[in-house]
């Protein structure tokens, strides 16, 4: 069944809540800034059990702020942004239940099949999560890659979530076209997910209300999990509360 995901998205040592597709290296269009740390929301996540969550890092100056949150919560939150053969055992080492890995895996555009078998040595298929975010092109979607300003050759395609899954524990997938701008989840990629993902994945992008997680559920056959960012309370926004994902995880 589809079940709502947490996340904690560090910008500039700060938890925050952007509009994906803005991101640069100068800054991004910011929905929320937090007041709290991202120990805190780690904390909350915790005390509910809302397991599977999300630590992102959107560029440099999170260290501190990501290893808080891990450190609050040993092995109940994922950890990516920056992810490589050089750090990854030490974030799993921090708490993370599992790393996080995109832009690592590609080289001049390219997905390099060495590096995936390099950080899987490291983190084993099982502690290792691969991030397909991605923007559309065409009739479709190509992965996007360094803080998605970076659109590379690589379509998310059936084909290429089958032959990805036996690499790694799941796949998490932002649109980011859509996301942070509360304007409905992208339907056609959820469908896709569901179709096609032979193991867990979550989506994010575009969700605004309890409704997208039934619209997910629906949609996906309840084969993908969801991420609510902007729109949820806890982030400034008025379209969900976290305790309505909290019950809709319970009673289903």
């Amino acid at each position: 069944m589809t079940r709502f995901r947490p996340c904690i998205d560090l910008h500039q040592g700060q938890v925050k809540q952007i509009v994906g597709g803005s991101l640069t290296d100068n800054g991004a269009q910011t929905n929320f800034v937090s007041s709290h740390t991202a120990a805190w929301y780690a904390e909350l996540y915790r005390q509910h059990n809302l397991q599977g969550g999300h630590v992102i890092a959107l560029g440099p100056g999170n260290q501190e702020q990501a290893l808080a949150a891990l450190t609050a919560w040993p092995q109940g939150l994922q950890f990516g942004g920056g992810v490589s053969v050089d750090n990854a055992a030490d974030f799993l080492a921090a708490g993370a239940s599992h790393v996080i890995v995109t832009s690592f895996l590609f080289e001049s555009g390219e997905f390099s099949w060495p590096r995936l078998e390099a950080i899987k040595t490291i983190t084993g298929a099982d502690r290792l999560v691969l991030d397909l975010s991605c923007r559309r092109v065409g009739d479709g979607w190509c992965i996007a890659t360094d803080r998605w300003q970076t659109v590379t050759s690589t379509s998310v395609t059936p084909e290429l979530l089958i032959e990805l899954s036996s690499h790694c524990a799941e796949f998490l997938i932002h649109a980011a076209d859509v996301e942070g701008l509360q304007s409905g989840i992208d339907t056609d990629l959820v469908r896709l997910l569901g179709d096609a993902s032979p193991i867990p994945v979550t989506y994010a992008g575009g969700a605004r209300s309890l409704e997208d997680l039934a619209q997910v559920q629906q949609l996906s056959n309840g084969r993908v999990d969801l991420t609510i960012g902007s729109a949820l309370d806890i982030f400034g926004g008025n379209g969900v509360t976290l305790d309505e994902c909290i019950t809709w995880n319970r009673d289903h």
